[in-house]
């Protein structure tokens, strides 16, 4: 609840003891334990409190006000941690009008690039620690997951689609069985947005399927992320087969694989340890394809 919440372990009895914030039950030790709803509560109450309401305040108020105070802060408060608390009770309460507000509000103050990169993705890594706690399901996570797979398709979609010969043309895939679609999405996104051509390939693509497209479009980059395959098998064996396979294209990795298996780079391999790492590389290819454009054609 600590970590959840950010509320200390100390401060949370006060609490309990001096406002009967929380009625937890124990267990026959007389340990604390805390069910879902107790934490839907406790993360209302730790963000109504750093925003600057009082706890003996907020223990007078009915749940319907504390959600309405919640909601109005969600909308017009930008601070970090109450973005993501308000995305975590999004999701623990699959309430998909709360999620479209925060992710709009956030949007139109500073646009959808920063939201997803300064709200989305640090809440998404906030999501590994629910899982550790087992503090939420599956489907809680599916329902999230889909919303915000729909707001990078309207996002994608909305961008100009021009015909950009001169633009560097990137393939973006997932090899069999990895899962990790929303990053891909997002990077689809981030090259469209400053004017790549994008091929997308999607999730659960063979080597055979790759061949396919590099002999149809020959893309200058082919970019994917090892993330959860290749735990028993070697990714070095992948990337030389991709090498062998496409030395024309220069070959793109990331994922938590490639990191742990200390994937060594080849000639037309490069390996990108971060998202911010790998924005700085798409930033320095869009200055060289404007380099070479004003080269060939003139300022």
């Amino acid at each position: 609840m600590e970590k959840l919440s950010g509320i200390k372990a100390h401060t949370l009895r006060v609490w309990e003891q001096r406002y009967d914030l929380l009625q937890p039950k124990r267990t026959p030790t007389n340990i604390r334990y805390y069910e879902d709803d107790d934490l839907k509560f406790l993360l209302n109450v730790a963000l109504l409190n750093k925003n600057g309401f009082r706890v003996s305040k907020i223990s007078k108020m009915t749940e319907e006000e504390i959600s309405e105070k919640v909601a109005e802060l969600s909308e017009v408060n930008y601070e970090y941690h109450t973005q993501l608390d308000a995305l975590t009770l999004s999701m623990l309460e699959m309430d998909e009008f709360k999620f479209d507000r925060i992710i709009n509000a956030n949007s139109e103050q500073i646009g959808f690039e920063r939201t997803m990169l300064e709200v989305v993705y640090p809440f998404l890594e906030k999501l590994s620690v629910l899982w550790l706690t087992g503090s939420m399901y599956p489907i809680q996570e599916n329902f999230i997951t889909n919303l915000i797979r729909r707001k990078i398709f309207v996002a994608i979609d909305r961008l100009p689609l021009r015909r950009q010969f001169s633009a560097s043309k990137f393939f973006l895939y997932l090899p069999e069985g990895e899962k990790q679609e929303l990053s891909l999405l997002f990077l689809a996104y981030l090259l469209r947005v400053r004017g790549f051509q994008v091929i997308y390939g999607g999730p659960d693509i063979s080597l055979s399927d790759i061949k396919d497209v590099y002999r149809i479009n020959k893309p200058d980059f082919i970019y994917t992320i090892i993330d959860e395959t290749f735990t028993q098998d070697s990714v070095h064996s992948y990337i030389e087969k991709m090498q062998e396979y496409f030395g024309e294209s220069q070959l793109l990795f990331s994922g938590y694989q490639v990191v742990a298996q200390e994937v060594k780079t080849k000639d037309n391999v490069r390996i990108l340890g971060s998202l911010h790492e790998t924005i700085a590389f798409l930033e320095h290819i869009r200055n060289e394809n404007s380099k070479t454009f004003e080269h060939s054609y003139g300022a």
